[in-house]
C-alpha cells in the first residue's frame, strides 16, 4: 500500500526538500492549491459563485512550533474574512481550520487553539458565514470536539469533521447528529494504527455508508466529503430515504478534482461546495492528496519525468 508510505513521507524534512525542489512539483501543486495569497484565491471564489458553487477556504499550514506562528495563522484567516466582507462573498464561502495551525500541539495547546480560533469564528459569523474545524490524527480529536462544543455555545453554526476510518466515528456521529449541527464526513487522510482505525479500504467505505446514514437520519446538516461516484450515489439515496430536500445537505469535493462533477451536482439542485486550499506551506496538504488516490501519485510522477 502506497498510502501509508506517502503519509510517512509527509512528516519527513528530507522528503519535503526533495519534493519541493523537483522540477515537476509546481505543476502538480497548482492542481490542488489555488494560490499562495488571498488576492490569488478571490477570483476562484468569484468564479465558483458564478457557477452556482460554494467554497470552503483553507489556509494551508499545520507544522506550528511557536505561539507567534499560531497567531500569524489566526491573522491570515482574519485577513481572509476581511477580504470576503469587502467583496460581499461571505455567504458563498465558509472557512475550514486545522487547530494544529492555531497552536493545539504546543504547551497549553488546547487553550491556545481555542483562544486563537474564537476571533476567526466570531469574524466569520459577522459576515454571514461560518467555520468548520477539520479533523486531524486521532490523538487531537478529543480536544477538537471539546473546542467545537465550546464554540457552538455562542456560534451554533460552527461545523466539525469526522472520519470514517476511525472506529470511534459512528458514536461521534450519533452524538453530533443533532438539530443545528453541521458535520462533514470524510474517509480520513492520516496514518493511523490498526488499534484505532480500519486499514482495509472496503471496511472504510462500509463505515462511511453507515455514518452517512446516521447523519442523514439525524437532525443536523450533513456535508458529504467524497469524490467517489458510488458513495455520492448512496448518499443521494440515503437523503431521499430520510426525506431530506436537496438543500438540507451538501456535497464537498476538493479544488482541482472532478471539477465537471462539481458543476453537474450543482445543476441538479444540490448544494455543492469546493474545498479550496491556498498558502505557501502546502507540503503536508499536498502529500495527503497524493496518498488518497494513486492516480494523483502517477500524475505527479509523470510531471517530474516530463519536466526533468
Amino acid at each position: 500500500m502506497l498510502g501509508p508510505v506517502i503519509l510517512a513521507a509527509s512528516r519527513s524534512d528530507k522528503m519535503r526538500r526533495f519534493i519541493s525542489a523537483a522540477p515537476g512539483t509546481k505543476q502538480v501543486v497548482d492542481r490542488f492549491i489555488a494560490g499562495e495569497t488571498v488576492d490569488q484565491v478571490v477570483p476562484i471564489v468569484e468564479d465558483a459563485a458564478d457557477k452556482g458553487l460554494e467554497v470552503t477556504l483553507d489556509v494551508v499550514g499545520e507544522d506550528i512550533t511557536t505561539p507567534a506562528q499560531a497567531e500569524a495563522a489566526r491573522d491570515a484567516y482574519l485577513e481572509l474574512v476581511e477580504r470576503l466582507k469587502v467583496l460581499d462573498l461571505g455567504p458563498r464561502a465558509e472557512m475550514s481550520v486545522k487547530l494544529s495551525m492555531f497552536g493545539q500541539a504546543l504547551e497549553n495547546g488546547h487553550e491556545l487553539a481555542l483562544a486563537n480560533v474564537r476571533p476567526v469564528v466570531e469574524a466569520a459569523a459577522a459576515i454571514g458565514t461560518t467555520v468548520t474545524l477539520d479533523a486531524e490524527d486521532h490523538t487531537t480529536l478529543d480536544s477538537m470536539f471539546a473546542i467545537h462544543e465550546e464554540l457552538r455555545k455562542d456560534f451554533p453554526q460552527t461545523g466539525c469533521v469526522i472520519q470514517s476510518y476511525l472506529f470511534r466515528t459512528e458514536d461521534d456521529a450519533r452524538r453530533l447528529a443533532e438539530a443545528g449541527s453541521r458535520v462533514r464526513i470524510v474517509k480520513g487522510a492520516y496514518k493511523e494504527p490498526a488499534s484505532v482505525a480500519y486499514q482495509d479500504q472496503a471496511e472504510i467505505d462500509k463505515a462511511y455508508v453507515r455514518i452517512t446514514r446516521i447523519l442523514m437520519e439525524g437532525e443536523g446538516y450533513p456535508m458529504i466529503g467524497s469524490h467517489d461516484p458510488r458513495l455520492i450515489a448512496i448518499a443521494q439515496e440515503l437523503g431521499r430515504r430520510a426525506g431530506r430536500k436537496l438543500d438540507e445537505y451538501e456535497f464537498q469535493m476538493l479544488y482541482g478534482i472532478r471539477s465537471d462533477e462539481h458543476v453537474r451536482l450543482a445543476a441538479e439542485g444540490h448544494r455543492m461546495r469546493v474545498y479550496t486550499a491556498y498558502g505557501t506551506d502546502w507540503y503536508g496538504y499536498f502529500m495527503r492528496r497524493l496518498a488518497e488516490k494513486p492516480a494523483n501519485l502517477l500524475f505527479f510522477g509523470r510531471s517530474i519525468l516530463t519536466k526533468g
